[in-house]
């Protein structure tokens, strides 16, 4: 399997007005034209998604959205609480592997510092692994049998400025 971590494009700040609920914070205009760039890199870089499964937050729903168009994949999108915000690594990972098992090109997309501690649980065993993901930032991991703990291997972490250049 391969799975590829996405962490949500700049978003309204925690805390703006008409947005108490942390949930609702949308993209920010420049957050969305940014994340329609870095799609169309991931695009160029010969990049498919079997399934992308994003937190059901306003961000990182609007984020997956743009992917989704950007790889006319809106068929293959579905949301899962286990994404959100304080999500749950060991049911997101319960899912994948019985409900989304037969799926190989899995997009993930979520928040920090989540994203990051999941990379770090797959890749070391140890969810504490200093890992930075940039607002937009994407990962590959490749995963032979998955489990909660050491099973993956990181292929690349790339900054949205570099996913950006390659288109």
């Amino acid at each position: 399997m391969e799975l590829y971590l996405l962490r949500h494009a700049k978003a309204v700040v925690r805390g703006a007005a008409g947005y108490t609920d942390d949930s609702t914070r949308p993209l920010t205009p420049d957050g969305a034209k940014t994340m329609h760039r870095i799609a169309e890199g991931m695009r160029e870089l010969g990049l498919e998604f079997d399934l992308i499964l994003s937190s059901p937050f306003t961000r990182a729903r609007e984020t997956a959205e743009i992917v989704a168009r950007v790889f006319t994949a809106e068929r293959n999108l579905k949301f899962e609480d286990a994404l959100a915000v304080g999500g749950n690594h060991r049911l997101l990972i319960d899912r994948l592997t019985t409900e989304y098992r037969s799926y190989k090109h899995v997009m993930l997309v979520g928040h920090e510092p989540s994203m990051s501690a999941l990379v770090s649980l797959l890749i070391s065993g140890d969810p504490d692994l200093s890992i930075t993901m940039k607002k937009g930032g994407l990962c590959k991991l490749t995963v032979d049998s998955l489990k909660y703990g050491r099973c993956a291997t990181l292929e690349w972490l790339l900054a949205p400025r570099q996913l950006i250049r390659i288109r």
